[in-house]
């Protein structure tokens, strides 16, 4: 009961996270309910918001990494990263072993002339041993072209037994330390996508180290608060904690959006009216970007009415995890395939 009184005062008091932009709309009165407002041309640039206790402000919608790797050529690539800075998107996410390597590598080419001033760079490592953290670490600094990354998140927290192996003595959280300190990491977080019970195993070990981590990433979606929920269990713990909200997997991946039930604009609204600080997307091409932009540019905080209609029309196709194929399938587990990567 306590967990859900948490969120239910983090949902009510999620507009107020946003740092106004100027061209958003007012709130509309209450009465009937209204479906979820289509995507629009941008009202304003992307509002910011609150990066748990960090003190940051990162924008709402965030860039993210494996797809920034796909593309036929870098020089694609590079200005998908450019123009989604230049339109108000800060967050850059990305990971050590995204596309081989190709996703840091293109994105440290893009934040060349100025543009890494611009942007809050997040990524991710696999290693869960000391030396591993740490080669991967400096692999990464090198292909992204700086000394410092401003989020390390240990990669894959999905099986029992990763929090043990991060929290060991040698292990990823001392080589994260060591990293903070020497300047090459300003803050820590962990993601996952497989069950919210390990995600709650990482944080009550964290707290029994006296540790307390930045971010925390995981799936948030529509189809989520119906199956083995990180929405129902975990966000309202970090809120409680004043631990940033990374959410990811907003269109599945994009196996929600296969089962016809919602629009991708009413999957970014549904995640963005989370107490999230940042909603990271997948942006392939030019079109998809601009439907982030468009998103978060006009967004309005749905109302409770509008968020119970998203989740009644997700109900039946969400209730046995079919189209959530990262917490039911391997698919998404690259650690399962590569278990090297861990050390």
């Amino acid at each position: 009961m306590r967990r859900r009184h948490f969120l239910g005062l983090a949902l009510a008091a999620a507009a107020a996270q946003a740092i106004p932009s100027a061209g958003e709309a007012k709130s509309k009165p209450k009465g009937k309910a209204k479906p979820a407002p289509k995507a629009k041309a941008a009202a304003g640039p992307v509002p910011k918001r609150k990066l748990g206790r960090t003190g940051e402000l990162v924008s709402c919608v965030g860039l993210g990494g494996y797809h920034i790797g796909k593309q036929k050529n870098e020089a694609e690539s590079i200005g998908l990263i450019r123009s989604a800075i230049d339109g108000g998107i800060t967050f850059l996410d990305n990971s050590w072993d995204y596309n081989d390597g190709a996703s840091e590598l293109r994105m440290g080419k893009a934040l060349k002339d100025g543009y890494r001033q611009k942007a809050f760079l997040m990524t991710k490592i696999d290693g869960r041993d000391w030396s591993t953290f740490m080669l991967q670490l400096e692999s990464s600094l090198q292909r992204l072209q700086t000394d410092h990354v401003d989020l390390i998140q240990f990669h894959e927290v999905i099986r029992p037994d990763d929090p043990d192996r991060i929290f060991q003595a040698k292990g990823a959280l001392e080589a994260a330390l060591d990293a903070k300190k020497a300047g090459k990491v300003r803050f820590i977080g962990f993601t996952g996508h497989k069950s919210p019970d390990i995600h709650l195993k990482m944080l009550d070990l964290a707290a029994r180290n006296g540790f307390r981590f930045d971010t925390v990433q995981m799936p948030l979606n529509v189809m989520d608060a119906h199956y083995q929920s990180f929405e129902n269990k975990v966000l309202p713990r970090l809120v409680q904690d004043e631990i940033g909200v990374l959410g990811m997997k907003s269109m599945g991946d994009p196996f929600i959006l296969q089962s016809r039930t919602v629009s991708a604009a009413e999957c970014l609204q549904y995640a963005l009216s989370l107490p999230t600080s940042v909603v990271i997307t997948g942006i392939d091409s030019k079109p998809i970007l601009q439907q982030a932009l468009q998103v978060a540019g006009g967004y309005q905080p749905l109302t409770a009415q509008q968020r119970a209609a998203l989740l009644a029309k997700t109900a039946a196709a969400a209730k046995d995890g079919k189209f959530e194929k990262y917490k039911t399938t391997t698919h998404f587990d690259a650690t399962v395939q590569h278990p090297h990567w861990l050390g």
